[in-house]
C-alpha cells in the first residue's frame, strides 16, 4: 500500500507559515527524536532563509538514547542550526529551550520587543503539547490523533510571543519507507494507512534493530522468522483473537502499534544519521 495523506488544511496552512516567517526572530521545529529525519518537512526548512532555527527532538524519553546522542551532533553540523532533546511535557526541558531563544535573540525580549517565536512541525509531533507547557495551562488542543491543530495561534509568555501552527506535511511522498516510518510512529492520520501492513513494516524492524526488546516485552524465547508471525503472536498474548480463536490481525496490529508509540516495548529510534565520513 503507498502511504498518501495531505488534508486540504495543510497547503492553506504552509502559506500562512511563509508569511508569518518574515516578522520571526527565531524558529523552532519540533522534531519526533526516533526519526528526527524522516519527521522534518523539507518545505519548512525553505522558507528558513537565515533565521535562527531550533531542532528540538521531542519525546527523546522514547528514544534510543545512543542513538539520539548522534543526531545532536550530526545537527549541530549545520550552519545556524540549535539542538535541544526533550520532553515537550517537563517544564525543566522547556525551560532550557525559553533560555535558548532568548540568547539566539539577544536585541528582543525587552519591553515592547518581545522575542517572537514560531513552533513549527508535521503532525503529531508533541508541538500542541509543548505550547501548553509552557503556557502552564491547556492553550493547544491534544491527542493521540495527528492534525489536532488546524489554525495559527498566538501565545504571550511575557518576553516571548510563540506562534503556534498546524502541523504541515508534504504533498508528495515518494520516500515510502520514511512514511512508514511515519506512520508507524502516529504522524500519519488512520484513514490514509493500513495498519496490518505498517505494524508488519515495523515489526520487521523492531526484529531486526530490537530484538531483545521484543522477546522481553511479548515473552517469546525465540522470535518468529516473519513479521506476519510476530503480528499473528502478538496478537494472541493480547487477546486479540475472532471467533473459532483465530487473530484478529487489525486488532493485534494496533495494539503493537499502540505499545511501540507509548514505549512501552523499550526505547528505540526509526532512523540513525549517516556516518558523514563515509
Amino acid at each position: 500500500m503507498t502511504i498518501r495523506w495531505y488534508p486540504g488544511h495543510m497547503g492553506k496552512a504552509l502559506e500562512k507559515i511563509a508569511d508569518l516567517i518574515k516578522r520571526i526572530d527565531v524558529v523552532v521545529e519540533v522534531l519526533d527524536a526516533r526519526l528526527p529525519l524522516s519527521s522534518s518537512n523539507h518545505q519548512l526548512q525553505a522558507l528558513r532563509r537565515t533565521k535562527p532555527w531550533i531542532k528540538v527532538l521531542n519525546k527523546h524519553d522514547l528514544a534510543d538514547p545512543a542513538i539520539t546522542r548522534d543526531w545532536v551532533s550530526h545537527f549541530k553540523r549545520e550552519a545556524g542550526v540549535s539542538v535541544l532533546p526533550m520532553s515537550a511535557r517537563q517544564h525543566a526541558d522547556t525551560k532550557q529551550l525559553i533560555k535558548l531563544c532568548q540568547h539566539l535573540a539577544p536585541k528582543c525580549g525587552k519591553p515592547g520587543f518581545p522575542v517572537r517565536v514560531m513552533v513549527v512541525g508535521i503532525p503529531n509531533v508533541g508541538k500542541s503539547t509543548l505550547i501548553n507547557t509552557l503556557a502552564g495551562k491547556s492553550m493547544a488542543k491534544v491527542g493521540d490523533k495527528p492534525a489536532i491543530t488546524t489554525v495559527n495561534q498566538q501565545i504571550d509568555l511575557k518576553g516571548i510571543v510563540l506562534s503556534d501552527t498546524p502541523g504541515v506535511l508534504w504533498p508528495n511522498m515518494d520516500d515510502q519507507e520514511g512514511a512508514y516510518r511515519l506512520a508507524a510512529s502516529g504522524a500519519i492520520g488512520a484513514n490514509a494507512l493500513d495498519y496490518t501492513k505498517v505494524a508488519m513494516f515495523a515489526g520487521e524492524y523492531m526484529m531486526r534493530r530490537y530484538p531483545d526488546l521484543i522477546k522481553s516485552r511479548y515473552k517469546l524465547v525465540e522470535l518468529p522468522g516473519a513479521s506476519s508471525a510476530l503480528i499473528e503472536e502478538i496478537g494472541r498474548r493480547m487477546g486479540c483473537l475472532i471467533a473459532g480463536g483465530e487473530i484478529d490481525l487489525h486488532r493485534a496490529s494496533e495494539a503493537f502499534l499502540r505499545e511501540l508509540r507509548a514505549g512501552k516495548i523499550g526505547r528505540i529510534s526509526f532512523e540513525e544519521p549517516v556516518n558523514d565520513e563515509n
